[in-house]
């Protein structure tokens, strides 16, 4: 796996919002969890409420249950996780100002082009496919159309052909 992939399966989608953890951040800072926090803390400011917001223990305990390749020591964490945005990672970027912080907030960000990218895709073959299934619904009721109105030519009686023996 790539640096791109690693980092597009640390991506999650909380409360309608592709965030990243912070102890899974902290991780690729090489730096402590508690360390990025702190750094965060300080400059709360920086961190308005679409940039990072904290999950609440119902949610993490769906995180937890969810997402099966988690460290033990994450799971079982006493403190509830950071979840950066796309906007509050590059915010980190001025927090923690490091040249490791830098290079992986550039990978990080091209991480989430790619993943735009591919929800654009999905979008745009999505549309495809309700255009296909509205035209096949269109030839379904073409069908049954032609096939109703055979029957109701088939229903009426028929003139006989050939020789009439009755007379």
């Amino acid at each position: 796996m790539n640096d791109l992939q690693i980092i597009q399966t640390r991506v999650f989608e909380i409360r309608n919002q592709r965030v990243m953890l912070d102890f899974h951040l902290a991780e690729m800072y090489e730096i402590e969890t508690r360390v990025l926090k702190q750094a965060v803390r300080r400059n709360l400011e920086r961190f308005p409420s679409d940039f990072m917001f904290q999950l609440e223990k119902t949610e993490f305990i769906e995180v937890i249950t969810n997402c099966d390749k988690l460290k033990v020591e994450c799971k079982f964490t006493p403190s509830l996780p950071f979840c950066f945005t796309e906007q509050g990672i590059a915010m980190l970027s001025s927090v923690l100002k490091s040249p490791k912080a830098i290079q992986i907030n550039i990978s990080i960000m091209r991480a989430f082009v790619e993943l735009r990218k591919y929800a654009m895709g999905y979008a745009e073959l999505s549309n495809r496919v309700d255009c296909l299934e509205y035209l096949l619904n269109v030839k379904i009721n073409d069908i049954y159309v032609n096939l109703a109105q055979k029957e109701d030519k088939e229903t009426k009686p028929r003139r006989v052909i050939g020789f009439n023996t009755n007379q």
